[in-house]
Parts: structure tokens; sequence; C-alpha cells
């Protein structure tokens, strides 16, 4: 299957899932991370590696980066300007650098490269934002929550809702299983985030298709 992977970091997922076979989609908009991605996976014919950034709408967008968090950059002022205040471990990143990015949107993906099987989203407080760009239900996706950012989360959850009939799993920081052995309803995660978020930190949440392809 294809696979989007946006804000793909330093590739480790990229290459977990070129492993697995599939075809990998991966963007990565900051330019020495895009580099160290292309490097990393050169030898994969199966990945292909875009330097844009995902919005709700094509175009440019100024990019914040931390020079100290090489690994950390969002399109998002609201939650670069939110998230020191409300969680610890942003409290000492500071925003010292931008440059301008060219913005596409998962609906412009999905007419270059086809609807994926699944859709990996790691954006620092950009997720619901992408979700925007996109007006037809994806079969399986996976977004990265972080403590402080609830609200967004929330707002993912009720964005996939429209678009189709989910059902949702959470991964707890790295742990890299499921928290729960039955897929759940929205305001199951709903709640479970607000009660955990703090506790773990940060985690992904997963959502599938009720009617689409299972995964495990």
């Amino acid at each position: 299957m294809t696979v989007f992977d946006i804000g793909a970091h330093l590739g480790d997922r990229t290459q977990a899932f070129a492993g697995l076979g599939a075809a990998v989609i991966a963007l990565e908009p900051q330019p020495q991370l895009q580099r160290y991605l292309a490097w990393r996976v050169r030898g994969l014919s199966a990945v292909t590696v875009l330097g844009q950034a995902v919005g709700a709408s094509p175009g440019h967008a100024s990019l914040a980066m931390s020079p100290r968090h090489p690994t950390l950059a969002t399109l998002s002022s609201a939650w670069r300007r939110d998230i020191g205040g409300r969680n610890a471990a942003f409290a000492q990143v500071n925003w010292e650098a931008s440059i301008d990015v060219e913005v596409t949107t998962l609906d412009a993906l999905i007419a270059r490269f086809g609807i994926p099987g699944f859709c990996k989203i790691d954006v620092e407080g950009h997720e619901a934002a992408i979700l925007e760009g996109l007006s037809q239900p994806l079969p399986a996706l996976s977004l990265e929550f972080v403590a402080g950012g609830e609200a967004i989360a929330e707002r993912c959850l009720a964005r996939l809702n429209a678009l189709g009939d989910y059902e949702f799993n959470v991964v707890a920081g790295e742990a890299r299983r499921f928290e729960w052995h039955q897929w759940m309803g929205p305001a199951a995660v709903q709640a479970w985030i607000r009660q955990n978020a703090n506790r773990v930190g940060s985690g992904d949440l997963y959502a599938r298709l009720i009617d689409g392809e299972p995964i495990e």
C-alpha cells in the first residue's frame, strides 16, 4: 500500500513503513532534516521524499524552528505561543528561526499519489489544520498528541468523524502498542486523552474506518 509520512523528521517511521513493503511518500519541510532523510533512504526506491509542509490549503507559510531543538518545527502560531505554558517539556523551546515553505494538502497529495492505506501525521500542533485539507475519509491514520494540546486532539477527532465512521485506539508515549484490545468510539478516546495526557506526556491517536481494512 501507499503510506503518507507527514512530518517525517529523521525518518525512523519512513524506514519502518518501507521495511513493511509500503510505497512511502515522506514529507519533511525542514531543509536539514530533509537532506538527512533523503540520504538515509537513498537506497530505498519505494520512498519519495518531498520538502513540503501540509496544511489546510496550498500556498506558502512561515515554518517556525528551534535551532537548539532541530526536530521541532511548527506552522501553528497558536501552538508555538501557548504550548510552553501548558507543557513543561516545551518551556525552554525558543522559536528563534523561521523559513518560508511550500504548503500542499492531503487532497493534493491524494490527487498525485492516490489514496494512502495509512497516513502518519506528526507536525507539532498543526494536525487539525492538516485534516482541514482533506475532503474524504482515509482508511487509517495516526496523529500525535501532546500534553497541553488536548484541544487539538479533540478537533482532530471531530474532523475525522465528520469525514467518516471511525473507531480509535491510542499509543502512550513511544510504547509501540495499543492501549486497548478493542477499538473504541471517539468519546472514550477523548476521555482517555483528557485523563492521561499529562501522565504520558505525548502519544499517538490512531483512527481506522470501521468499514475499511483493519490494522492490528
